[in-house]
């Protein structure tokens, strides 16, 4: 599975038998055997198979080294992760049960009195009538069975009705509460307390892991009460704490070496923050003169710029006039000259070739820059810009949970680590060893891949993942 994952990182999560039609031209399931011993032998039989048909293809893409240096070394890391588990604690999530409880109740009530009459708020057919009949708001899509009230139609109606701001939090509130508070307890061994994630090593085309049952990496944590869900996630005995080691901006450093930017380069070494660095740029003002909300936008626009925005959803994420969007853009490019070369050369390039690479050669075969249809083929261009940096931030903290993981067993400290969510790593450590495990955990993270500029890493521990202190 891992060897067919690099070969076409689009074809995820296909199991042995997709993998045996795809390449060897047999049909066969599970199903047809007659006991498990002849299950295990066809799937072993196919297996070997499999194996003699993918390696050579491995070795002439190059992709080899990536294979049994990271992605294989990687299933051992995850299968301990996973059998660890994390815990939880079990008041901490009753109480954030009666407190969303109470918080739904409440946005319920403002709900009904804005629209003057209750109403099934889960329903979208009565929801629309609400909106679009009785409020007159404009009902800017329309589906079989009424009108559209999806996160997107919301969103665009904000300004228009103080029912669409409450309705936005009530959602998000019972998302909260029925998928992580709920689903948390509901997943959470009775012996031990402990939930334990199955970490997916071949489901994202970038490389990303991503985590089901629970699903530890969505945890919503812009808002308040989807940060305070962290709280729940505890080491496992008294004497013991969690450390948190994160990756400062590192698709902004990815960017920054791959482009070779020579500004952007003085501003990472000179450990300016990037940042107020593009307000300047940006907006022509002076670092004096940068506000909170100038630096908010021109971080906007610095991860925009990574995920190959357009002005027009840069303008929807900043609630500005496309025009303004687009001459944030323009002056961005105009200012960081090596960026703006990487993203024409990158698109280029993917047309030449079909595809585009990361700093550890993973490939990804983009498709939607031969189609006909504009918007997908602006999608391929946006995706062929942004893979080489978001997979190489992938391939860098897989590289470091090895890395790391081969250290901790050099040493003689009590240190497991437990969770990867993005670029932050989660450990539970001995209070004894916990400074010495700190240290041990930075450097080993902050060399993991020699970059032109420096990675920088963030590390925090404390009595739970939400109530974190930075360390010196």
């Amino acid at each position: 599975m891992l060897q067919a994952y690099l070969l076409n990182a689009n074809n995820t999560g296909e199991d042995i038998s997709g993998l045996a039609l795809e390449f060897l031209g047999i049909q066969w399931s599970p199903e047809e055997a007659n006991s498990l011993e002849q299950t295990l032998a066809a799937k072993a039989h196919l297996t070997q198979r499999l194996v003699l048909e993918l390696e050579p293809k491995l070795s002439e893409m190059e992709l080899t080294k990536l294979y049994e240096e990271i992605e294989l070394p990687l299933t051992v890391i995850l299968g301990q992760m996973e059998l660890e588990g994390i815990k939880l604690h079990q008041e901490e999530l009753k109480h954030m049960e009666r407190e969303l409880e109470q918080g739904i109740s409440t946005l319920e009530q403002d709900i009904f009195q804005l629209a003057e009459e209750s109403f099934n708020i889960n329903s979208p057919k009565q929801l629309g009538v609400i909106l679009f009949e009785k409020l007159s708001l404009p009902a800017l899509k329309k589906t079989k069975t009424g009108y559209s009230t999806n996160a997107e139609v919301l969103e665009s109606l904000v300004d228009r009705h103080p029912i669409i701001p409450k309705l936005l939090d009530y959602r998000q509130l019972v998302k909260l509460k029925t998928t992580y508070v709920d689903g948390l307890q509901k997943l959470m061994d009775p012996k031990s307390n402990r939930v334990h994630t199955t970490f997916n090593q071949t489901i994202t085309a970038t490389g990303r892991l991503s985590s089901t049952e629970p699903n530890l990496q969505n945890i919503p944590i812009r808002i308040e009460q989807g940060r305070k869900i962290r709280k729940a996630f505890i080491p496992q005995t008294e004497d013991r704490i969690l450390i948190a080691a994160d990756y400062s901006q590192i698709e902004l450093r990815v960017l920054t070496h791959i482009s070779e930017d020579a500004k952007l380069m003085e501003a990472f070494k000179e450990g300016q923050d990037i940042h107020t660095k593009t307000a300047c740029e940006v907006f022509q003002v002076s670092p004096e003169e940068v506000t909170s909300e100038l630096r908010r936008r021109a971080k906007a626009v610095n991860f925009g710029i990574v995920y190959g925005i357009s002005d027009f959803g840069l303008s929807r994420d900043l609630g500005i006039q496309r025009g303004e969007a687009k001459r944030y853009i323009e002056n961005y490019l105009a200012n960081y000259p090596g960026v703006k070369s990487y993203l024409e050369n990158v698109v280029k390039e993917a047309r030449d070739k079909g595809y585009v690479t990361t700093l550890l050669n993973r490939r990804r075969y983009l498709p939607d820059l031969l189609s006909r249809n504009k918007n997908i083929q602006n999608f391929g261009e946006r995706t062929a810009m942004n893979t080489p940096i978001q997979g190489s931030a992938a391939d860098i903290i897989k590289l470091a949970m090895i890395e790391v993981d081969s250290m901790l067993n050099q040493v003689d400290l009590d240190c497991k680590l437990l969770l990867q969510v993005h670029d932050e790593l989660i450990f539970d450590v001995a209070r004894k060893d916990l400074e010495e495990a700190a240290k041990l955990i930075k450097r080993t993270m902050e060399e993991a891949l020699p970059l032109s500029i420096p990675l920088q890493v963030d590390v925090k521990y404390g009595p739970n993942w939400y109530e974190m202190t930075e360390m010196d």
